[in-house]
């Protein structure tokens, strides 16, 4: 496995432009789509839950799936209890990601509500801790601790090992690469904008980088990202060796670059924009049977890297493919009978009239 030297986000150029984590969306077969055609700057995973992974979830493994393409790739992970955290890290570096990003971002109520994800706003001693402990399993790994003795369960090790079977000469090279940098995706507040003093809260820690989203808690996805406050924020980040990159409401690589200008991030992070548009870091439109062959190929990899999971999770990325033209509807409502990328292209072929894809 290719490792990146760990101080991976100093040697991006900037503005950097981002994959950002989505629930349910970034999973393997997506990234792996995006980075083959349009490459983003760095790609996230979407977020684990580390208490369910160090109590036995193996099949949360699965969201860590990566391919090399996808480099620099981080972890996401979320929770509340700063052990696990700390087991959960060590994973990670097993793994070879390029860096670890921990969810301070999360509104949806079941993660909130335990002071985990945007919850962690509410108790910022809590997620101080976290980012320390994060940092400590990330230097005792550099310092050759190894996951047997944090105590990681055997069967969590063995499917490790199995996903990626490093040599010891492998984890040493890990080991010789220094620490991952360790960065923060949160909100502007739970409900109300509190995103100056919490953002100074997590400077106290020194991450790598922030990111922040320019809504709070309460908002969801509703209304418009602030951008004012996000670049607010910005200068206060400025005068700290800390980078920040800004979320919300990127619509193309224009407006990303105009943000970043206007606002003074060093960069951004998109979401929903990239959403059925893997071309999207590439500024490019592609044609209606470019988009459908792709659309196909994306299913063949789900198939390929996820199908422990029902193929009607890949249904919703196929109804994003189809937006746009005449009779897109019609032609999302055949794809979600699909149960195989065989039945996506043959319903993509009848609806070209047979064409080849």
């Amino acid at each position: 496995m290719s490792l990146m030297n760990k101080n991976f986000w100093t040697k991006l150029d900037k503005p950097i432009l981002g994959l950002s984590p989505m629930d349910g969306v970034t999973d393997a077969a997506f990234r792996y789509m995006t980075a083959k055609t349009s490459q983003p700057d760095v790609i996230y995973t979407e977020f684990v839950n580390v208490e369910g992974l160090t109590r036995g979830a193996v099949s949360m493994l699965d969201h860590f799936i990566y391919n090399k393409i996808e480099r620099p790739v981080v972890a996401q992970i979320y929770g509340i209890e700063t052990e696990s955290f700390y087991k959960v890290a060590l994973m990670c570096c097993y793994l070879g990601f390029d860096g670890i990003d921990i969810n301070m971002g999360c509104p949806a109520n079941k993660v909130a509500r335990r002071n985990s994800g945007a919850g962690l706003i509410r108790v910022p001693e809590q997620a101080k801790k976290i980012i320390r402990t994060v940092k400590q399993a990330v230097q005792d790994w550099a310092d050759g601790i190894t996951l047997k003795k944090a105590d990681i369960r055997p069967k969590i090790i063995n499917t490790l090992q199995k996903m990626y079977p490093l040599t010891e000469s492998g984890i040493r090279q890990s080991r010789q690469k220094g620490p991952l940098p360790i960065s923060v995706k949160t909100r502007t507040g739970i409900d109300k904008v509190v995103a100056e003093e919490w953002v100074k809260e997590l400077l106290s820690e020194s991450p790598a980088l922030i990111t922040l989203h320019g809504r709070t808690l309460k908002q969801l996805y509703s209304g418009e990202a602030n951008w004012e406050l996000i670049g607010k924020i910005a200068k206060i980040v400025k005068k700290t060796d800390t980078l920040f990159l800004g979320n919300g409401d990127v619509q193309s690589v224009e407006d990303a670059r105009q943000k970043c200008e206007t606002y003074g991030t060093d960069g951004v992070l998109v979401g929903r924009a990239t959403c059925g548009n893997p071309w999207f870091f590439s500024g490019q439109e592609p044609t209606m049977k470019e988009r459908f062959k792709t659309a196909v190929d994306h299913a063949r990899c789900f198939e390929e890297l996820s199908m422990k999971h029902a193929f009607f999770a890949m249904r919703k990325h196929l109804a994003w493919y189809c937006r746009g033209f005449d009779g897109a509807r019609e032609l999302r409502k055949e794809l979600m009978q699909t149960n195989s990328s065989a039945d996506v292209e043959k319903t993509f072929r009848i609806f070209l009239k047979t064409q080849p894809l």
